[in-house]
């Protein structure tokens, strides 16, 4: 049954993008959302059975290149399936509501539809794809029509820009991926992915570690774990709403569906990729959440926080690998439990605060936080879901950021009872990392809702902006449903769970022990304290409203203190917000600023403008690409427009052609003599 249902998923994806020439640009959205629909239907029938049934296994002839394909589904497979589909369900409805705004880009639109039906196609593909030619093939299609849905706005410089540099980042990974597939297929004959298990099992564990370490760079650069982050900074905010939601959710995910995939099939030292893994997610959670903070782009804002929980989800994972390498099974449960609910929890609420901004940018027409200020009152549904998302992003409870997080956290508390001085050591250096991720996410989302959603605008605003239509939130409210009910319900998703982290230890009795049944127990009191949480809040509220219905509501502005001037400038700006915090991390950041001082009896305007920099990004890419122009236009003179001696180019290249392999086989000759005698 799972074969002809995946047929049938592909087959699907191919009869719309044939049918798309044929319909009006009204016909190409229904079908996308159609076809999506019934993607995701079938996904998910799949991968609900493979999670009742046990893992699905066929195999396709392939060719003399690849070989067989084999496609196997097992629960780590089907999780990330459910994950991709769920995702790109509220994304394609809420896409399709959010590209009424550009109905007049007809052929724009046609190709950005057949492009998000070849993303969701291809993720779902490389989830149950097991033969490394065919795998990079589907990564491929992915990486390209992933570059096509960002660049919608193609006509905007920056977006294009970004565009290209995520297309080129892309296939950094793909290069890779692609030297990792290669040496198992040179030294095994076989691109199966069962193959690399059998050749690190019979290797040393540097091999392994040396493999993983390949595959891990990779599907870094996919995740955005630091310093392979820069792409991400710079295509969210270029991509539309929808998009953003989706590549944050969904799309940066699959490499950590990659990390976990090899990490199941590479046997080596899993201590030592357990301190690798958790040594670079803590600097990446850190590093992304200290950028986040400084941010004026509300979506850039959000792509640092990305990476900053990307560094949650490898701090789990790394704990994981932890666990397995010393034996220790309430790691096992808590580290690798923890990344994967995390996973889930972080594409439902990023996608939330993505699709809530692009609600933002419609009405107002820009990202700038300093040009907000007072949606609220003009945007109050997308205002409280952007709160939900912000609190669940927070890890508060009764949300689901808390239950990943707290997860994660009862792993590491539980491991400082070990009698491994350094490894106890180690777990303090995660705990303070993690409390520290915590705590400048919130600092930041409380920047974020305050200096956007509440106050009065700094800006004027078009009078004629309107809250969105019921259709337009309504998969939002899905998404909010989701993240209250995983608080509330935590154990829902355990048994998914349990079955995943039995592939990381398999046969083992750890699973069913007292200390995984006292996990749940704490889980399941988590939950009941989150909804008597919520229940007291409605009681409150309820209370409130019964007490304050007949008074009436009296508006007027805000008592000034004396000053006549504009009152919108007395409150905080997103710089002055985070002032203090911008000194303290000053040596940390790379920060410029612009000001305009007061001068002269009667001075002009005043203001103090801050541009934030990525470090890395000036270290690692700007810097390098600098260097290679400078060298590169020390040759300029050859291109000098002169057709005569480019020809003489030409015959250079040519003789060096021909003369080349006659002096390179003379030289091996007369070595050869040389060693005869």
């Amino acid at each position: 049954m799972e074969k002809l249902f995946v047929e049938i998923f592909n087959l699907l994806a191919i009869a719309a993008i044939f049918s798309f020439p044929f319909l009006k640009t009204k016909g190409r959205g229904i079908l996308t959302l159609g076809v999506i629909s019934i993607q995701v239907v079938i996904s998910s029938i799949v991968a609900l059975t493979v999670f009742a049934k046990g893992e699905a296994q066929y195999f396709y002839p392939g060719s003399w290149i690849t070989g067989e394909i084999p496609i196997r589904i097992d629960s780590l497979s089907a999780w990330f399936m459910l994950i991709i589909s769920f995702t790109f369900l509220t994304g394609a409805w809420y896409g399709f509501q959010y590209l009424k705004k550009y109905k007049n880009q007809s052929a724009n639109i046609a190709l950005h539809a057949i492009a998000f039906i070849l993303v969701y196609t291809a993720l779902i593909d490389i989830c149950i794809i097991q033969n490394g030619f065919a795998f990079l093939v589907i990564w491929e299609i992915m990486a390209l029509s992933s570059f096509i849905v960002i660049i919608f706005e193609h006509y905007k410089t920056d977006t294009l820009k970004a565009g290209i540099n995520f297309l080129i980042q892309s296939h950094v990974c793909i290069l890779f991926l692609t030297l990792a597939f290669m040496w198992v297929k040179i030294k095994t004959g076989s691109f199966d992915f069962l193959a690399i298990t059998a050749y690190t099992s019979s290797q040393p564990a540097v091999t392994g570690i040396g493999l993983f370490l390949m595959f891990f760079i990779g599907f870094a650069i996919k995740a955005g774990f630091v310093p392979f982050h820069t792409w991400l900074p710079l295509a969210h905010p270029a991509a539309p709403a929808h998009i953003s939601g989706i590549m944050s959710g969904v799309i940066i995910k699959i490499g950590i569906y990659g990390m976990l995939r090899m990490l199941l099939l590479i046997k080596t030292d899993m201590t030592t990729i357990g301190y690798f893994i958790v040594t670079i997610s803590v600097i990446t959670g850190v590093y992304g959440v200290m950028l986040a903070i400084v941010q004026h782009n509300l979506k850039k804002l959000l792509a640092y926080h990305s990476i900053e929980n990307i560094g949650i989800i490898g701090i789990g994972i790394g704990l994981g690998c932890l666990g397995v390498g010393y034996g220790i099974p309430v790691l096992i449960i808590c580290g690798f439990g923890g990344a994967l609910l995390h996973t889930l929890n972080h594409s439902l609420f990023k996608s939330l605060l993505f699709y809530s901004a692009g609600n933002v940018y419609q009405a107002i027409h820009t990202m700038d936080i300093e040009s907000m200020g007072g949606l609220l009152k003009r945007m109050p549904r997308s205002g409280y879901l952007f709160l939900i998302g912000s609190l669940a992003i927070c890890g508060l409870p009764p949300f689901n950021g808390f239950v990943s997080e707290f997860f994660i956290y009862t792993g590491l508390f539980s491991a400082l009872l070990s009698n491994h001085f350094l490894f106890t050591l180690f777990i303090l250096f995660a705990i303070f990392g993690l409390v520290l991720i915590g705590g400048l996410a919130l600092m930041c989302f409380t920047k974020a809702f305050g200096i956007v959603f509440l106050g009065t605008p700094r800006k004027k605003f078009d009078e004629g902006m309107v809250e969105e239509k019921p259709m337009k939130i309504f998969p939002m409210y899905l998404v909010a449903m989701a993240i209250v009910l995983i608080g509330i319900l935590p154990l829902i998703f355990m048994p998914s769970i349990q079955q995943i982290v039995q592939l990381y230890q398999p046969g083992s009795a750890a699973f069913t022990s007292g200390q995984l049944k006292s996990i749940l127990d704490i889980l399941s009191s988590v939950g009941w304290y989150s909804l008597g949480f919520i229940v007291l809040v409605a009681t409150l509220y309820y209370i409130r409203h019964l007490i304050t219905a007949k008074r009436e509501v009296a508006a007027d502005s805000t008592w000034g203190c004396g000053y006549t001037g504009d009152a919108a400038k007395m409150q905080y700006t997103a710089s002055s917000f985070v002032r203090t915090y911008r000194k303290l991390a000053g040596p940390f950041l790379m920060i410029k600023k612009e000001k305009r001082e007061a001068c002269g009896l009667y001075p002009g305007h005043i203001n103090q403008v801050t541009h934030p920099h990525d470090k890395v990004e000036t270290w690692f890419i700007e810097k390098p690409l600098l260097s290679i122009r400078k060298l590169l236009s020390r040759f300029v003179f050859l291109q000098n427009g002169n057709i005569q001696a480019y020809i003489l180019y030409g015959l250079i290249f040519i003789g060096l052609v021909i003369l080349l392999p006659m002096i390179i086989d003379n030289i091996s000759g007369f070595f050869y003599l040389l060693n005869r005698l």
